[in-house]
């Protein structure tokens, strides 16, 4: 076996494609005790890529269901619940507390791109609740805006 190939069964199966976790457990195992030419490279990286990939993730469905409250609070203030209130406060600190864990996640918050998907997953879930499909196509405040706890959008 080649350093960093994965054993296969013999139906072409490797540990990864049987169960995931017990191949995470034995590739954890390995890494502690040294043995680093039994490792599963390929998977190794693919699954430390997707560590980022799910914070990102994570990040993205608070960032767009703040948006979505947000969007609500201000179009419908009529409609204005503690519960909305809430989710709003509760997602903002949700936001601080990913980004004083993972730093580097500022730069995603400051990508054009990234904002635009979250302002159209905001638009794609506040009617769901509130019945509005008129709704503005850019944003009408900034990010920062929307995670700063002072600001209400009237």
């Amino acid at each position: 076996m080649r350093t960093g190939q994965p054993k296969r069964t013999a139906e072409g199966l490797t540990a990864y494609d049987e169960d995931v976790i017990l191949w995470a457990e034995e590739q954890a195992r390995l890494l502690r005790e040294g043995r680093f030419s039994e490792l599963d490279i390929e998977h190794v990286a693919d699954e430390i890529d997707d560590v980022g990939k799910s914070e990102k993730r994570e990040l993205a469905s608070r960032v767009a269901v703040l948006m979505a409250h947000l969007l609500k609070w201000r179009i419908q203030p009529s409609g204005r619940t503690p519960s909305w209130r809430a989710t709003i406060v509760d997602q903002r600190k949700r936001i601080a507390l990913a980004l004083k864990a993972t730093p580097s996640l500022k730069t995603v918050l400051r990508d054009r791109d990234w904002q635009e998907d979250m302002w159209l997953d905001a638009r794609a879930q506040a009617p769901k609740e509130t019945g509005l499909d008129d709704l503005p196509e850019a944003c009408l405040w900034s990010l920062e805006q929307a995670v700063d706890p002072d600001f209400w959008p009237e």
